[in-house]
């Protein structure tokens, strides 16, 4: 199979030859973080003209169709609008809140790219605890847009932030317990032992019924933490003008605008690697030949092939759902989808007990 990792030890080779350990260790971390913000500057642009196009599909229309090849540069149009707009700040804001929110969205998101395996041998940080990591970190995203609502002093915004904060911590505890099925049939939080369980097949298809509960109540889950239609509530226009940003624009909003798509991305990034075997080409028990010939497509393209239909999923969401009230949004997690997640625990941990998955 191919593997990145001759081009990591290639770099990492010259820099212990060139220079000292200290200076070797931070200049790999610039060049992760010069990746990463590259990444999500591609993403950006790629995620907003998939949606729009996706969007555009799906009721029947052509979508962004003038700037550029078939509307395919409307992106960077919308990039180089965003740059030259003039920021603002509302006259009873808190300034130093109201300007550091937009970042907090956009730091949480670079720490969750850390433990992400991108490819074979291609990941920022392969730590022990990789899964309980994401979890953690991803908790953090609503602080800034509770800040952000706070901070300013518009009573829409603040609505719009104790939704959005409500309904993240609620969809919080389903996403967990569907994480927890993939963990308790491998074994591990480590990402890499995840991926590497999943090499005879994936366990959306090796873990039996629990594994497609898990993997469904995982999507409605995560749809809902990211902000996504149809539980958009923290944002509704037509309720609140803008929701948690209203009073954003220039860069401010749309560092919020790109947190948001690459958010998407992670959470279909960490759904593909969780139940669709990430990297992991698509392997069938013991079919030596099949499997041999799956090996062929490159690692990378199988990751980013599974994340970005995952992300289609949503999108699809978004234009097949009508809007949620917040008492139907609030229902539908505690009283379903925690319930039957609690339950699909204690299944998944009967059957690895068993050991009557594959």
């Amino acid at each position: 199979m191919w593997s990145l990792s001759k081009i990591t030890d290639i770099i990492h080779s010259w820099l212990t030859e060139t220079f000292n350990p200290t200076w070797t260790l931070i200049i790999e971390m610039v060049i992760v973080g010069v990746g990463v913000i590259g990444l999500f500057a591609v993403l950006g642009l790629i995620l907003v003209i998939m949606e729009r196009k996706v969007s555009a599909y799906m009721q029947i229309r052509l979508g962004p169709n003038r700037v550029g090849p078939k509307g395919m540069m409307q992106s960077m149009a919308d990039t180089v609008k965003l740059l030259v707009k003039e920021g603002m700040t509302p006259d009873g804001a808190d300034k130093f809140l109201f300007n550091f929110a937009p970042f907090i969205a956009m730091i949480v998101a670079m720490l969750l790219m850390a433990p992400i395996a991108f490819a074979k041998d291609f990941q920022i940080w392969d730590i022990n605890i990789g899964v309980l990591y994401i979890t953690a970190i991803s908790s953090l995203n609503v602080i800034a847009i509770l800040m952000a609502g706070w901070s300013s002093n518009n009573k829409y915004s603040l609505l719009g932030a104790m939704r959005s904060g409500a309904q993240i911590v609620s969809y919080e505890l389903s996403a967990g317990l569907a994480i927890l099925v993939i963990v308790v049939l491998t074994g591990s939080l480590q990402i890499s032992d995840i991926v590497a369980a999943q090499a005879n097949g994936w366990w959306i298809f090796k873990g039996w019924l629990p594994a497609w509960i898990a993997f469904l109540i995982f999507m409605i889950a995560v749809t809902a933490e990211t902000n996504r239609a149809p539980f958009d509530l923290s944002e509704a226009e037509s309720e609140l003008t803008g929701g948690f940003h209203t009073e954003y624009s220039g860069m401010k909003f749309a560092l919020f605008f790109l947190a948001e798509y690459i958010n998407v991305f992670i959470v279909c990034g960490i759904g593909a690697t969780l139940f669709l075997g990430g990297w992991m080409p698509f392997h069938i028990g013991n079919w030596e030949g099949f499997n041999h010939v799956m090996d062929y497509i490159p690692s990378s393209i199988w990751f980013f092939g599974k994340t970005f239909f995952l992300i289609f999923v949503i999108m699809w969401f978004r234009w097949t759902f009508p809007r949620l009230r917040i008492d139907q949004l609030l229902n539908l997690e505690w009283k379903y989808l925690l319930p039957i997640g609690m339950v699909n625990i204690l299944l998944v941990t009967v059957i690895a007990i068993l050991k009557w998955h594959f």
